[in-house]
Order: C-alpha cells, then structure tokens, then sequence
C-alpha cells in the first residue's frame, strides 16, 4: 500500500526549471533617483545607524528594490556602505531606511 501512495508524490523531472523560471518572471525596474527632500531626510537617518542596531533598509540590487532586514554588522562612511549581517549595501542604492532605534527626521 505504501509503494502505491509513493507514486503520487510530487515530481521534479527537470531539476531546476522551476528557479529558472522565477529568474525569467523577475520584472527589470530602473533605479530611482531621489528628490533633494528624500535625499536629505535619508542623509539623516544614514548618520544615526551604528553597528549592532536591527535596520531594515529598501534597497537597489540586479534591477529590482528589495527589503534587507536584521542587525548592521559593519558601518563604513568612508567607502559609502553598510552591511546588514552579511549583505552589502551601498549608500547610493538605499531608498529607505525604517527602525524602531531611528529619530523622525522634522524639517524646522
């Protein structure tokens, strides 16, 4: 009885296809360029990250915008960059940056 039920299971006669055809489906987006506004208030939040603070940051990476979250292991205002665990993000590709540790940027 149990060989008989075998059969049913699920099959993947092409391994691989699957995540070949996810890749295919990925809709290409070109990198936004940020208003002076934007700019400024990112600025802002990018001054007050310090390693070891949970971020999660909405950045640019191979023609898409994707969500990074977790703890930044390093911080490097010099070469313009941040990691979160292991992900390296440039500060040119961040489009937001949200965390309970950040304060609200007010224009005064």
């Amino acid at each position: 009885m149990s060989d008989r039920a075998r059969q049913f299971l699920p099959f993947d006669a092409l391994k691989g296809f699957k995540e070949a055809i996810k890749k295919r489906e990925k809709i290409k987006v070109e990198k936004v360029e940020l208003s002076e506004d934007v700019a400024i208030e990112l600025s802002y939040k990018l001054k007050q990250i310090k390693k070891g603070m949970i971020i999660k940051v909405i950045h640019y990476s191979d023609s898409e915008y994707i969500e990074t979250f977790g703890m930044v292991s390093e911080f490097n205002e010099t070469f313009g960059y941040l990691k979160i665990v292991k992900t390296k993000i440039m500060f040119s590709d961040i489009l937001d940056i949200q965390s309970k540790e950040l304060n609200d940027f007010t224009i005064s």
